[in-house]
């Protein structure tokens, strides 16, 4: 279950009627979001699929110590920020799964190699056009090791590639070798593509994805929330408020909030426009950049994700740590509210696969829903490209 406050500590910094006039009209932004051609993230999954990410799972498992996955930003955060929201901060005994592709450090890839000579891996390529240069870069490496390794025919058992159905490199490939696969939508981008094959074989290794798939789509019924999340945002933008700073209490959520610096940095930042996303974990930041939150330049306001309750309990003076924990968040935006930075919370009132898979879906409406408050397409990332253009035309002048 999830719960949301957007006006305790945030209704003084906007005008209440200028919020109903934008939340009256949306009708329209649904109207207007349901017309979108890239909106294949709301459509239900096929069956077919679910069982043949099963079945692959089960094939990886038992064939391999470990699955490497190449890709980069939105073909590889959902799953990964996933993971790590469950996984035990000490001795993990998870399924082994290294994420590759997002970063051109010799030393890591170095390693990388040394790590991966003594195992028998599989890969799994992500990557819409297959001309990410990251991903392309990690997979000729990563693929070539494998090569010293297997024949040919070996080598098909040892990849796997999740790509566009028709088009690409990596298609071509895999219509040549025959290599296993599966498709991302033509109509879902990156960001958006957590309820695809791209992160759901892999999460497919350590969870049940047919929970995970219930509780995405259950997300569909907060369509009024998330709106409501973006009209608020949008007036904590035009009095003044340019960045966001997502604050989370328990460490394992820190790469969720990594996946949605992406979805709406990507989603909205457009046209000279849209909120900067950032983050951080508390308490431990209140030592560092509480000073300048409670003090400093007040460009900024908060939203809060809470966990009411926790199964692990330690106590400190006859209460439970959790329970402190939770006083504190309390206190967090209490404080910061006084300090004129406004605060937003989301409460998850326990931190389920269902609940945090409706918490994606509730973020994913709320970033379209807020990229059409500021007039700006949702669904592109132009920008992301310029600097490969720049990466292109450099080593081409250095060839």
């Amino acid at each position: 279950m999830l719960k949301f406050d957007f006006f305790s500590y945030a209704n003084s910094f906007f005008n209440c009627e200028e919020y109903n006039k934008f939340y009256s009209r949306k009708d329209y932004y649904i109207e207007k979001l349901n017309k979108s051609e890239m909106i294949g993230w709301t459509r239900e999954i096929k069956k077919d699929l679910v069982s043949n990410l099963k079945t692959t799972a089960e094939y990886i498992k038992n064939n391999f110590d470990c699955l490497v996955i190449i890709g980069i930003g939105g073909s590889f955060l959902g799953s990964y920020a996933f993971k790590k929201a469950f996984s035990s901060y000490f001795n993990d005994q998870s399924f082994e799964i290294i994420y590759a592709g997002t970063t051109l450090s010799s030393k890591y890839l170095d390693e990388l190699l040394k790590c991966l000579n003594t195992k028998n891996f599989c890969l799994n390529i992500i990557s819409k056009s297959g001309e990410t240069l990251e991903t392309k870069i990690t997979y000729k490496i990563l693929k070539d090791a494998l090569k010293r390794k297997y024949n040919e025919e070996e080598l098909k058992r040892h990849i796997i590639i999740t790509t566009d159905k028709f088009n690409g490199s990596l298609r071509e490939e895999i219509n040549k070798v025959q290599y296993k696969s599966f498709e991302i939508p033509k109509d879902i981008g990156g960001r958006f593509s957590f309820i695809t094959a791209a992160h759901l074989l892999p999460l497919a290794l350590n969870f049940d994805i047919e929970k995970i798939i219930d509780g995405y789509y259950d997300g569909k019924r907060l369509i009024d929330q998330g709106y409501q999340y973006a009209v608020i945002r949008y007036l904590l933008f035009k009095s003044g408020k340019y960045i966001e700073n997502f604050c989370i209490y328990e460490e394992n959520l820190y790469y969720f909030t990594e996946w949605l610096k992406q979805l709406f940095g990507e989603t909205e930042g457009k046209n000279n426009l849209g909120i900067f996303p950032t983050s951080t974990i508390y308490p431990r930041d209140l030592h560092s950049l509480g000073q300048f939150i409670q003090e400093g330049n007040k460009i900024l306001f908060e939203t809060h994700i809470k966990i009411t309750n926790v199964k692990n309990y330690v106590e400190y003076n006859g209460k439970s740590l959790h329970f402190i924990n939770n006083i504190l968040e309390e206190s967090v935006m209490k404080a910061h509210y006084k300090g004129q930075t406004p605060s937003l919370e989301i409460e998850i009132e326990e931190l389920t696969v269902e609940n945090l898979s409706s918490l994606i879906y509730f973020f994913e409406l709320a970033s379209a829903f807020s990229a059409m408050l500021f007039e700006v397409e949702p669904f592109n990332q132009p920008g992301v490209e310029i600097y490969k253009q720049e990466v292109k035309k450099s080593l081409k002048e250095v060839s």
